[in-house]
């Protein structure tokens, strides 16, 4: 994929094209709220977000900070060259099913180690 041309940003504003690559992983200095099926189902002000060139932030929040009770381990695993493998976790409140809508890092490379049980939101 080539590069675009970069567009006029306003204070504030990132591009993924300015993010790194390999991928950098960073506190994130405010609180992250989860909301599905009109739950919060996630609040943290220990989240973390991972910056790729060419891919929109990931925001990663402790697994003790997201509500157990609407995670089921889902069968989808994936590979990150940067990460390790990654498994998947499916939503399910009220009637709402949402199938590998969330991923962890059980066992992530050491530069990722701080998402350690931490999960994504997808």
């Amino acid at each position: 994929m080539s590069r675009p041309e970069r567009p006029h940003l306003e204070p504030g504003q990132e591009w993924v094209w300015d993010y790194p690559r390999p991928p950098r992983v960073e506190a994130v200095p405010r609180r992250l709220r989860v909301v599905y099926a009109g739950e919060t189902i996630a609040d943290t002000v220990r989240g973390y977000r991972v910056l790729e060139t060419s891919h929109p932030p990931t925001w990663y929040i402790p697994r003790e900070d997201v509500r157990a009770d609407v995670l089921e381990p889902h069968a989808r695993r994936t590979y990150c060259e940067w990460k390790g493998e990654a498994v998947y976790w499916t939503l399910v409140l009220n009637g709402n099913r949402s199938e590998a809508a969330a991923w962890s890092y059980p066992d992530p490379t050491p530069a990722f180690e701080v998402i350690r049980d931490h999960l994504e939101r997808g």
